[in-house]
């Protein structure tokens, strides 16, 4: 996602399908990526955090880009991605998603996206989901980059609802009951209310969740349907920072961008063991070099001693008080009770308890690099037995 645009004004914005329903729940809104977003309801930011983290959370990510990457066969779009991206696609099986990044010839990103092999009903193709103010860039980037023969086809009549949270599962098995089984990372197609949807176990808050691809004018029906469930409640886009901050998960336009590389921004996880060896995508060469030796700086969790909470632009400080780096992201935690942040630090200073300084209103405040996630993550794990292990 990126920042709000406080230049816009509201009649200048789009809207999603659940516009008129946030409405009338009470949300308050505002600009975010061009939209007129709920940032908030009536419970107020911190309650719905905790909501989401103890029962389900209903997000509406309608504004995100969503399209579907089409070849003669699915080796043909996958192959095509791959020279866009270093994750691993070729290998993707039917109904699994991986994570990864769009990157320039220098090895920044330009976006952070799913992409999804969708075996069905005759099919086989990806399914992208990209952020929602770069999805015009992202759709034309990776458009011009398709050999002949092969096409993008955005999906703007589709909506996307997340809904997160450890009771997201046996509320979703409700109205389909392959959910609860879902391996994490994989998607299906399934019906709700009459209504063909794509469900994903995934989700941006650390906790086990799915995300939910339907079309835009069944989107509020299926929205009311969950919310009607005493465990779910709306969340806004505010208690979706402070989760996604707190699950150490980078924010496009903030934590990283196209001045970052994957390895900078620690998400090397993502780039497979073939994809290190062959290369063959944008920046590889840097990319390669960073893996083999170090980045020039690190994303870094840092925990902040006191209650004042840093914001991103806040400059880092080491030891003996020089500036090496700045805060990307930063709020106070609802779970710990104490502020966190992101921020890029040089390799030396990126060890787990080393002392820093972040620099709040002029004033050095005492902070250390910790371990991310700051929170740990819960999402869903099937046990040998069958069972899920958390």
């Amino acid at each position: 996602m990126a920042a709000s645009d406080p230049a816009l004004h509201h009649d200048e914005l789009q809207t999603t399908p659940l516009h008129a329903l946030h409405v009338e729940l009470g949300a308050k809104m505002v600009p975010f990526a061009g939209y007129d977003m709920p940032v908030s309801y009536a419970e107020g930011l911190i309650k719905e955090h905790q909501h989401t983290r103890n029962a389900a959370g209903l997000f509406d990510v309608s504004h995100m880009g969503q399209a579907i990457l089409r070849g003669t066969t699915f080796a043909d779009a996958a192959k095509a991605l791959e020279k866009l991206v270093p994750g691993e696609i070729t290998g993707l099986k039917p109904g699994r998603i991986r994570y990864t990044q769009l990157l320039d010839e220098h090895g920044g990103i330009l976006d952070d996206l799913m992409a999804t092999r969708v075996s069905a009903n005759g099919e086989d193709h990806l399914f992208l989901v990209v952020n929602a103010a770069c999805k015009h860039d992202d759709y034309a980037y990776i458009s011009s980059a398709l050999p002949p023969g092969m096409a993008l086809e955005p999906l703007p009549d589709r909506a996307l609802i997340a809904l997160q949270g450890p009771k997201a599962a046996g509320v979703l098995a409700k109205f389909v009951h392959a959910a609860a089984a879902m391996p994490f990372m994989s998607a299906k197609t399934a019906t709700i209310s009459g209504v063909d949807v794509q469900i994903s176990r995934c989700g941006y808050t650390g906790e086990d969740g799915f995300e939910i691809s339907l079309p835009a004018d069944s989107a509020e029906a299926i929205a009311r349907r969950l919310l009607a469930d005493e465990d779910v409640k709306p969340i806004g886009l505010g208690a979706r920072d402070t989760l996604r901050l707190e699950a150490g998960l980078c924010l496009y336009g903030h934590d990283i961008d196209v001045t970052t590389s994957p390895v900078e921004a620690a998400l090397e996880w993502s780039i497979g063991n073939r994809r290190r060896e062959e290369g063959g995508f944008p920046g590889a060469e840097r990319i390669m070099r960073e893996l083999a030796g170090a980045p020039r700086r690190c994303l870094v969790g840092i925990a902040l001693e006191g209650r004042a909470p840093a914001r991103e632009g806040c400059e880092i400080a080491g030891g003996d008080g020089k500036i090496v780096g700045r805060v990307t992201s930063g709020s106070f935690s609802p779970s710990l009770g104490k502020p966190i942040a992101l921020g890029y630090v040089p390799p030396t200073l990126s060890k787990s308890g080393t002392a820093l300084s972040i620099i709040i209103r002029g004033k050095p405040n005492a902070a250390s690099v910790t371990a991310l996630p700051f929170v740990p993550h819960n999402y869903y794990r099937k046990s040998s037995s069958g069972t899920s292990n958390g």
